[in-house]
């Protein structure tokens, strides 16, 4: 970590926070509103098929310059729930600086379920909001 002056905040990693439950019944009923039209995570669609992680988002994620940590509503880390403030789903940038919003649920909606579309969203972010990527 370096807080010099005049040094750039740099990402450490990324933490997505899914618009759902991670409980057996949180989970049940997303699954189930999902398909009755009822309940929708744009970042779920990104991360997940139909009961498993997609394997094009696990090749995706591995290449990103930083690790990409994911989240449900019950058990997100308490800095990040409170940085939200109840906004799900998102991706939080945990910077040498501090916690970023990256992109909230509209943005990652954008992607259209699409990991490539997902990272070149997160780096238009991350250089819109001048920070820079930790070295894994």
């Amino acid at each position: 970590m370096s807080d010099e002056p005049g040094t750039d905040p740099v990402i450490e990693r990324l933490i997505g926070v899914y618009n759902a439950e991670g409980t057996l019944r949180g989970e049940l009923t997303y699954w189930v509103g999902a398909r009755l039209g009822r309940a929708h995570c744009a970042l779920c669609d990104i991360t997940h098929g139909l009961v498993r992680e997609r394997s094009d988002w696990r090749q995706c994620r591995d290449g990103l310059p930083v690790p990409f940590e994911t989240y449900h509503l019950d058990d997100q880390p308490e800095a990040v729930r409170t940085h939200l403030a109840g906004r799900s789903p998102a991706v939080v940038a945990d910077t040498t600086a501090g916690l970023r919003l990256l992109l909230d649920g509209d943005e990652i909606d954008q992607c259209h379920g699409s990991p490539d579309e997902l990272a070149t969203a997160l780096t238009g972010a991350a250089q819109r909001a001048g920070l820079g990527w930790a070295v894994r």
